[in-house]
């Protein structure tokens, strides 16, 4: 009798300790963000596309002219957005630049982009002002 309770009890202790996982805890993600990221928002068509310009050249990569761009979204802690390049020669290209919190870039050819798990190239916020224009007045002037 004392066999069989034992065994029981033991048999009751073991089913618990398999199921002796902690609750699923609801844990929210950290998000980081830098200050270049920010500022980037707030620039102008003309300053932006030197700014996105300059990152395609860091890269490795050249840009004649930007003519069109603008901010496609946030893609895990990297702001991402696209730069239109057009050359003296060759077809116009569209490049992804992600930015960090750390104000590093990534540049990659939006002709990649498709199947790789990165967001569609497709600018859903531009600056205002135009890429192509210098309004009277407005040139910075060298000191």
């Amino acid at each position: 009798m004392r066999a069989k309770l034992l065994t029981g009890v033991l048999a009751s202790l073991t089913l618990t300790a398999c199921n002796n996982s902690e609750p699923q805890r609801n844990y929210t993600p950290i998000k980081v963000r830098g200050p270049e990221q920010d500022q980037l928002k707030k620039l102008g068509a003309l300053d932006l596309a030197i700014a996105l310009k300059r990152a395609i050249y860091d890269a490795g990569y050249t840009c004649k002219r930007v003519t069109d761009g603008g901010f496609v979204g946030e893609w895990k802690n990297l702001d991402m957005w696209v730069a239109h390049c057009v050359y003296d020669t060759g077809q116009p290209r569209d490049w992804a630049i992600f930015t960090g919190p750390d104000g590093s870039a990534q540049v990659r050819d939006c002709k990649d982009i498709p199947g790789s798990g990165l967001p569609e190239c497709k600018i859903l916020k531009r600056p205002a002002g135009s890429f192509t224009e210098v309004k009277p007045g407005t040139e910075k002037k060298a000191e």
